[in-house]
C-alpha cells in the first residue's frame, strides 16, 4: 500500500520548480490549514468554493463580532466540526483561545498517528 501524496499549502516551489508535494504529517498539516482557511457556507454566505460550498469552516462569520467568551467557544465548535467532517484522520487535541482587544487568536493542536502538531489563526 502506498502512502498518499498531495500538494502542500500554502503553495510553494520545490527544487524542480514545480509545486511542492508532501506526504504523512506534512500533508495532514496542510489539509488542516486548508480547511481552516477556507470559508464554508453559512446562512449569510454561499461559501468560498463554488463547486463545494460546504467545504471549510464558517469562522469568517465571526469576524467583526463582539470579542466575548462565547465567540471563542463558537470558534472551537466550528473547528471541531470542520475537522471531523473534512479531515477525520486528524484528531483534535485542543483549541486554545486568546482574546486581545478586537482580535481573537486561535491555536489549534491536533494529532496524526502519534505526533502532535499545531497551527494558528487570527480573527479580528
Amino acid at each position: 500500500m502506498t502512502t498518499p501524496r498531495g500538494l502542500l499549502t500554502p503553495f510553494q516551489r520545490d527544487r524542480k520548480r514545480d509545486f511542492a508535494s508532501g506526504e504523512g504529517d506534512d500533508l495532514l498539516a496542510s489539509k488542516v490549514e486548508q480547511v481552516l482557511a477556507t470559508e464554508g457556507s453559512t446562512l449569510r454566505s454561499t461559501g468560498e468554493l463554488p463547486w463545494r460550498t460546504a467545504f471549510g469552516t464558517p469562522l469568517g462569520a465571526l469576524r467583526h463580532q463582539r470579542n466575548e467568551v462565547v465567540l471563542g467557544e463558537l470558534a472551537r465548535v466550528y473547528i471541531r466540526d470542520a475537522l471531523a467532517r473534512w479531515v477525520p484522520e486528524a484528531t483534535l487535541v485542543a483549541v486554545e483561545v486568546q482574546r486581545e482587544g478586537v482580535e481573537l487568536r486561535l491555536r489549534v493542536r491536533f494529532r496524526a498517528a502519534n505526533q502532535e502538531q499545531t497551527t494558528s489563526l487570527s480573527l479580528g
